[in-house]
């Protein structure tokens, strides 16, 4: 498995599996969402998109959204932490340490660029990437917990660096 920055030859298949992997937690009558999902170019172009892939056929197994100040996809970070977005792993290569190698990434851009700690948020019910962040050192802070629109309540963790 290789992580590398996202290309927009990759942008169809980042959308896919975001959308894939989303897809337990993303009710049908939620297509705005799922087409903000499967919107990879956008996320590229504001934000920072990468991917893990598999370095024989090179298909892509999971992508993370890093948010650079600035970015607008940054929600809950404070000018000192960093932040990352959509963290997705492909169904059928779940279990296989992708969303383990790309916390990894996460966590060392976050100390390469000098922030303080790492934020996210997340919908209650992503237990096993709840198990990633657990294991990484993240904690909750509910105090952070935030709703971005009506019946969506996200749950924030932080890791200090």
């Amino acid at each position: 498995m290789r992580v590398r920055r996202a290309t927009p030859e990759d942008h169809a298949a980042i959308g896919e599996v975001t959308v894939a992997a989303y897809a337990a937690f993303t009710p049908a009558t939620e297509s705005g969402y799922v087409d903000h999902l499967r919107d990879a170019a956008t996320r590229d172009r504001e934000a920072e998109l990468w991917l893990a892939e598999d370095e024989g056929s090179g298909a892509v197994l999971g992508t993370v959204t890093l948010c650079p100040l600035g970015s607008p996809w940054r929600e809950i970070a404070g000018d000192d932490e960093a932040e990352f977005r959509m963290l997705a792993v492909a169904p059928e290569a779940q279990g296989m340490g992708v969303g383990t190698a790309l916390m990894g990434l996460v966590v060392r851009r976050a100390r390469q660029d000098g922030f303080s700690a790492i934020v996210l948020s997340s919908l209650a019910e992503m237990t096993a990437a709840h198990r990633i962040y657990d294991r990484l050192g993240f904690v909750r802070v509910p105090e952070r917990d935030w709703s971005p629109a009506p019946g969506v309540d996200l749950i924030a963790f932080r890791k200090e660096l």
